[in-house]
């Protein structure tokens, strides 16, 4: 596959460097990534750039992860109007670890391939270098007039926040010495990562020009935003995270699953790896029933499997189907507590204790006298003759039906179902 070609028809590519083709035409090109270690996971922000590698390697090249423990002690201001918290060492060493075991799952790091995917460092090779060095050998090669003009810096300055420090104005610098540093050291020609970089990107190949003589180049994605405008990867709950225990694997697919027709057409082209045709063919088949959600359908078990797996996937759509009146009782037993709250999140919800369930109580006790889930006995008992009243899915035939601790899902809850869409949490504490 051509790289660059794969990339454009996708829609992943904003801005490129006059030679970036050819240098890929020429040799096993090695890219390099910048990531924040700012947190111990990932989120779907991060993604679009981790695909861009993900490509990269399929296409036989070969990914560098470059986690930023040295400019994650700095700051970079670009795109941002604050300036960030600042880590300690042990910090951004845990959240390391933690992001290369998430990436493991996207890239292979682990074959003896020529192109497997490395990870490094940049604490690694500055902690190394004073400041007088660094001013001596690399701040002279760039001068104030060049870096004032560019976007991140010139927006901090007309007033789009609180100013700048100096620290935050010598990112670029510090960001181009990890480019010329993994030019010399690894081979390093590429540098990729999303349109907010571009700036910091130039400059590397800038100091690999003036310093070493040396031809590099950059490619930058657009950045994501949902079709209304809306930043996208940000919900009510926050960021959505790759890590299944800030964002379980049933919401991180109901995320997916629930874009707009507008967006799944795009997302499903950078989130996924199907090909062109296959991606064609879903969305046209879309087009003629938008109702099904083909692409959200398809989008959510190809992104929900890479990230976590194909068991993952299939307890979500288990769960998606629980709350939407095809779920069986079994289901529901399968449930974790986790994804049972988030499932049934928003649900009205009535707490008892323990005890109040040994050793058996009646249900229709249970729901007009224990708690307030139906108003009277009377009520109740109209909608159990009429069939509509369940117990975790399964239904009531009579008010005396006893309920004890055995019935617990997740060993805490009690979910009680009136007709197809009116649910009652009852939480054992």
């Amino acid at each position: 596959m051509n790289f660059v070609e794969e990339l454009t028809w996708r829609g992943m590519i904003q801005d490129i460097m006059p030679g970036t083709e050819e240098q890929l035409q020429k040799e096993m090109t090695t890219a390099y990534l910048g990531i924040d270690p700012t947190a111990d996971s990932l989120h779907i922000g991060h993604l679009v750039t981790v695909m861009m590698q993900k490509h990269l390697q399929a296409c036989g090249y070969k990914p560098i992860f470059l986690i930023g423990g040295a400019t994650g002690m700095i700051g970079d201001p670009s795109g941002k109007s604050l300036e960030r918290n600042l880590l300690d060492d042990a910090t951004i060493r845990h959240n390391q670890e933690a992001i290369k075991n998430q990436l493991r799952k996207i890239v292979d790091f682990d074959s003896d391939a020529p192109n497997a995917a490395e990870m490094v460092n940049n604490y690694d090779w500055m902690k190394d270098i004073s400041f007088l060095e660094f001013i001596r050998d690399v701040g002279k090669l760039i001068t104030v007039n060049y870096m004032m003009a560019k976007d991140s810096v010139k927006k901090r300055f007309s007033g789009d926040g609180e100013g700048m420090s100096f620290t935050e104005f010598t990112y670029q610098l510090v960001q181009g010495y990890d480019f010329m540093h993994l030019y010399e050291k690894k081979g390093c020609r590429l540098q990729v990562g999303g349109s907010d970089q571009w700036g910091n990107i130039t400059t590397g190949t800038e100091l690999i020009r003036r310093k070493l003589q040396g031809e590099a180049y950059g490619i930058v994605c657009p950045l994501i935003k949902k079709s209304d405008g809306i930043k996208f990867g940000k919900t009510e709950q926050g960021n959505v995270w790759l890590d299944p225990v800030r964002t379980s694997p049933y919401r991180f697919y109901q995320f997916w699953v629930n874009v707009s027709d507008e967006d799944a057409e795009r997302y499903i082209k950078i989130f996924t790896m199907l090909d062109k045709d296959t991606i064609d063919k879903l969305t046209a088949q879309h087009r003629e029933a938008p109702h099904a959600r083909i692409l959200q359908k398809e989008l959510a078990k190809q992104i929900t499997t890479m990230i976590h797996s194909e068991q993952e996937y299939n307890h979500a759509v288990e769960a998606s189907m629980i709350l939407f009146g095809s779920g069986t009782a079994e289901a529901l037993k399968h449930l974790d507590q986790a994804t049972f709250l988030d499932v049934f999140d928003g649900v009205p919800q009535f707490e008892i204790s323990r005890d109040q369930l040994r050793p058996g109580i009646p249900f229709g006790t249970l729901c007009t006298e224990t708690t307030a889930v139906f108003s009277s006995k009377g009520e109740l008992r109209r909608l159990i003759q009429g069939g509509g009243i369940s117990l975790n899915k399964v239904k009531v035939k009579h008010m005396d039906e006893p309920v004890d601790l055995s019935a617990l899902i997740a060993d805490r809850f009690l979910l009680v179902q009136k007709g197809k869409k009116n649910y009652y949490l009852i939480v054992v504490n």
